[in-house]
Protein backbone atom coordinates (compact mmCIF):
# COMPACT_ATOMS: atom_id res chain seq x y z
CA UNK A 1 0.00 0.00 0.00
CA UNK A 2 2.69 2.01 0.78
CA UNK A 3 5.42 2.89 -2.10
CA UNK A 4 8.92 2.34 -2.51
CA UNK A 5 11.57 4.45 -1.58
CA UNK A 6 12.75 4.20 -5.69
CA UNK A 7 9.86 5.46 -6.43
CA UNK A 8 9.25 7.93 -3.98
CA UNK A 9 12.87 9.29 -5.48
CA UNK A 10 11.22 9.10 -8.87
CA UNK A 11 8.14 11.26 -7.87
CA UNK A 12 10.27 13.37 -6.22
CA UNK A 13 12.79 14.06 -9.27
CA UNK A 14 9.84 14.67 -11.62
CA UNK A 15 7.68 17.23 -9.80
CA UNK A 16 11.04 18.89 -8.08
CA UNK A 17 10.87 22.90 -8.76
CA UNK A 18 14.19 23.56 -7.91
CA UNK A 19 17.26 20.95 -6.97
CA UNK A 20 16.88 19.56 -3.18
CA UNK A 21 13.13 19.98 -3.48
CA UNK A 22 11.17 17.50 -1.36
CA UNK A 23 8.70 19.95 0.41
CA UNK A 24 7.18 21.77 -2.25
CA UNK A 25 3.48 21.09 -2.76
CA UNK A 26 3.93 19.68 -5.88
CA UNK A 27 5.73 17.09 -4.79
CA UNK A 28 4.20 16.28 -2.03
CA UNK A 29 0.51 16.34 -4.07
CA UNK A 30 2.60 13.97 -6.36
CA UNK A 31 3.67 11.60 -2.96
CA UNK A 32 -0.05 11.77 -2.40
CA UNK A 33 -1.56 10.97 -5.16
CA UNK A 34 1.02 7.35 -5.84
CA UNK A 35 -0.60 6.53 -2.49
CA UNK A 36 -3.93 7.63 -3.17
CA UNK A 37 -3.54 5.04 -6.22
CA UNK A 38 -2.31 2.54 -4.39
CA UNK A 39 -4.88 2.10 -1.62
CA UNK A 40 -7.83 2.41 -4.40
CA UNK A 41 -6.81 -0.83 -6.07
CA UNK A 42 -6.22 -2.09 -2.98
CA UNK A 43 -10.03 -1.95 -2.12
CA UNK A 44 -10.65 -3.62 -5.27
CA UNK A 45 -9.57 -6.82 -3.24
CA UNK A 46 -10.29 -5.76 0.23
CA UNK A 47 -13.57 -4.05 0.41
CA UNK A 48 -14.35 -4.22 4.04
CA UNK A 49 -11.00 -2.87 5.10
CA UNK A 50 -12.55 0.11 6.89
CA UNK A 51 -9.47 1.56 8.98
CA UNK A 52 -7.60 1.79 5.57
CA UNK A 53 -10.46 3.27 4.20
CA UNK A 54 -9.87 6.38 7.08
CA UNK A 55 -6.33 7.13 6.13
CA UNK A 56 -7.21 6.95 2.47
CA UNK A 57 -10.02 9.45 3.53
CA UNK A 58 -7.44 11.36 5.50
CA UNK A 59 -5.05 11.41 2.33
CA UNK A 60 -7.52 12.66 -0.18
CA UNK A 61 -8.43 15.69 2.15
CA UNK A 62 -4.35 16.77 2.66
CA UNK A 63 -4.13 16.52 -1.10
CA UNK A 64 -7.11 18.97 -1.22
CA UNK A 65 -6.10 21.37 0.78
CA UNK A 66 -2.62 21.09 -0.62
CA UNK A 67 -4.16 21.83 -4.40
CA UNK A 68 -6.16 24.68 -2.51
CA UNK A 69 -2.95 26.37 -1.79
CA UNK A 70 -1.50 26.16 -5.09
CA UNK A 71 -4.36 27.43 -7.02
CA UNK A 72 -4.35 30.28 -4.43
CA UNK A 73 -0.85 30.70 -5.26
CA UNK A 74 -0.71 30.59 -9.04
CA UNK A 75 -3.86 28.97 -11.26
CA UNK A 76 -0.80 27.95 -13.72
CA UNK A 77 0.83 26.07 -11.51
CA UNK A 78 -2.21 24.50 -10.13
CA UNK A 79 -3.55 23.51 -13.66
CA UNK A 80 -0.19 22.26 -14.74
CA UNK A 81 -0.09 20.12 -11.94
CA UNK A 82 -3.62 18.12 -11.77
CA UNK A 83 -3.23 18.17 -16.08
CA UNK A 84 0.26 15.98 -15.21
CA UNK A 85 -1.43 13.95 -12.67
CA UNK A 86 -4.18 13.29 -14.12
CA UNK A 87 -6.83 14.12 -11.71
CA UNK A 88 -10.05 15.47 -12.21
CA UNK A 89 -11.15 19.06 -11.46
Amino acid sequence: MSISAARKQELIKEYAIKDDDTGSPEVQIAILTERITNLTDHFKDHKKDNHSRRGLLKMVSQRRRLLDYVKGKSDDRYQDLIKRLGIRR
